[in-house]
């Protein structure tokens, strides 16, 4: 038995009684959901104290903090961040115009965002609401006493969430308020700042966290949504790039400099051990970390990832409803589907390879890529729908350019990303129609190609260079291999798939083994949302982006007043609702003053 001290028991009667979200939030196979598990455990009513100190209410308590990661997020506020990765050179905003979704469009062209605007604060609420789910499951489980043998445990994970909304929220706004204590006082939560930490102590306190975390969890979870001791080393890894791109003049974003210690911690945490112990690797084609499939769910390269489900008892299921917004809308097939999330004709061309099967990392985008003549790196075929190739893979469905392939008309394009769609073939299985379109397919947050990607990085940062190659040939190998889907496409479509490897035996320079880590994560994690916050972390997004403005501008008119401003849009204003409550103690992002 567990037992809580009394202040904390109004906190959990609520909650135990009021969140009954699904629990195949944590891929469990021993509950179908959480409304089964009150039934079950639960007497319904007025609940008394005794009662809420029952080990059940407690894990109530903390299933809850799992399910806001799916609850608290929509179809235009998703936490795998699409919405906002259309500021990226990976991907226009699409829908039907520029009016459609504005206030995207602003941030696309970096144009009129106003502090104001809804979606800047709408984000910043669903994830402070996060944390505060976390904080709450925190509390209560810092009551219980030893005699719950997995509090220790139970802690690390709600640590480790904490951390992921600390983590998107600091990508977005760079300048926030961190809420790391469970006992904080109303009067002390009006005088949090968001400027009281410098950026790299904002990284660190998000690292500190997470390595108390990494020593608690366990090498297995029976349910998959929750975190492991490499799905925290994963995340270690990331945060530690992150936090080497010091940031800390408060006057800019740039890049002040970039620091060894921090990168010699991306290579402990991503040392190839810690995955290939606990089972982890890269999957023979990349695809299969994109199929919705029962079969292909937590596959050796996904680390962690959020868990969807359908047919568990309740109407729609624990669906993925994130994504939305970005199917398009093939008539009499996916009708309603509102096609944001277009693939750039900028990333089409990033896939074409030259006569020795390598990208083109100076020169991808001099001209556009011709399907006919053109090699091309076979992920451009797994990660872009095309017009003259099927849609999902399904000859049924070969897109062209028409309507079913933009509601816009063209002004975004025909490309169709693929990574987030399903098969129409699957309709009613794995493609759902609710109010939108939804799939359970999982989500994955970190997947083992970027922890290589990053342990790439880091080596080229730190001047080993051919350690580096060496890393991005693991992927490229990988990428050339990926042809169970598309494997017919050069001889019924006479597409031209050419993907090699680096040399291993040259030198490469320190400048070069960058570039090429650069432009493989790009390659690798195309419309993956990650595109955005590398430009930004590089110090890189105001030149790369307005590269692309300039080029893009002629093939897709939205850009034609488009226009990156260095030291304001690389992160997000603070909302103005925040700010106005905050008496004083909140300061605005530079640049949107």
């Amino acid at each position: 038995m567990i037992t809580i001290k009394f202040k904390y028991i109004e906190m959990v009667r609520t909650i135990a009684l009021y969140f009954t979200v699904g629990a195949t939030i944590l891929g469990t196979s021993t509950l179908t959901s959480c409304s089964d598990f009150l039934e079950d455990q639960i007497p319904q009513g007025t609940l008394s104290d005794e009662q809420v100190k029952q080990q059940a209410y407690v894990n109530n308590v903390v299933i809850s903090a799992y399910a806001i990661f799916t609850s608290a997020e929509d179809i235009n506020s998703s936490f795998s961040m699409w919405n906002f990765d259309v500021r990226s050179d990976d991907a226009y905003k699409g829908g039907s115009s520029v009016n459609d979704g504005d206030v995207f469009h602003q941030l696309e062209v970096e144009q009129g965002v106003l502090s104001t605007n809804w979606n800047i604060n709408d984000m910043w609420v669903r994830l402070y609401n996060s944390l505060s789910r976390v904080n709450t499951a925190i509390a209560v489980l810092n009551e219980c006493d030893d005699t719950y043998s997995l509090k220790s445990e139970r802690i690390a994970e709600m640590k480790f969430l904490r951390c992921y909304a600390h983590f998107l929220l600091k990508r977005l706004y760079k300048n926030i308020p961190f809420i790391t204590r469970t006992d904080i006082s109303y009067d002390e939560y009006a005088l949090l700042s968001n400027t009281e930490y410098t950026n790299d102590q904002g990284w660190k306190i998000i690292a500190d966290e997470l390595e108390q975390a990494y020593k608690d969890l366990p090498e297995e979870q029976i349910d998959k949504g929750r975190p492991t001791k490499a799905a925290c080393a994963a995340f270690l890894t990331k945060v530690y790039l992150y936090k080497a791109y010091h940031q800390d003049d408060v006057k800019s974003n740039s890049v002040t400099s970039i620091n060894e210690n921090d990168l010699k911690k991306v290579i402990e945490y991503s040392n190839p051990t810690i995955y290939t112990s606990a089972g982890y690797g890269l999957e023979s084609d990349i695809h299969n970390n994109f199929r919705p499939e029962t079969q292909y769910e937590n596959g050796p390269e996904s680390i962690w990832a959020i868990q969807y489900s359908v047919n568990d008892g309740s109407t729609y299921g624990n669906l993925n409803w994130s994504y939305g917004l970005i199917v398009p809308n093939i008539a009499g097939v996916t009708d309603g589907g509102c096609d944001f999330y277009k693939p750039s004709q900028n990333l089409v061309n990033a896939f074409r390879t030259g006569s020795d099967g390598l990208p083109l990392i100076d020169n991808f985008n001099k001209a556009d890529y011709n399907k006919t003549t053109d090699n091309a790196d076979p992920r451009l075929f797994l990660t872009v729908g095309m017009p003259g190739l099927p849609y999902m893979f399904n000859k049924n469905y070969i897109m062209d350019e028409s309507s079913s392939w933009s509601r816009s008309g063209g002004l975004y394009g025909y490309n169709v990303t693929l990574k987030q769609n399903v098969d129409p073939a699957l309709l009613g299985t794995y493609l759902i129609h609710g109010s939108y379109w939804a799939s359970p397919m999982n989500r994955i947050v970190f997947r083992y190609a970027d922890v290589v990607l990053e342990r790439a990085e880091a080596y080229a940062q730190l001047g080993q260079s051919n350690e580096a190659v060496k890393l991005v040939n693991t992927i490229r190998t990988r990428a050339a291999q990926s042809t169970q889907m598309i494997g017919s496409y050069q001889s019924i479509y006479g597409v031209k798939m050419y993907c090699k490897n680096y040399d291993t035996a040259k030198s490469y320079s320190k400048e070069d083994a960058i570039k090429i880590v650069k432009m493989e994560r790009r390659l690798e994690l195309a419309m993956e949302s990650e595109r955005f916050f590398d430009l930004v972390r590089w110090g890189e997004a105001a030149t790369v982006l307005n590269q692309y403005f300039a080029y893009e501008k002629y093939k897709c008119t939205v850009y034609r007043e488009a226009n990156f401003t260095a030291n304001k849009n690389e992160y997000l204003p603070i909302p103005y609702e925040q700010v106005a409550a905050s008496n004083g103690h909140y300061i605005q992002n530079i640049g949107n003053w």
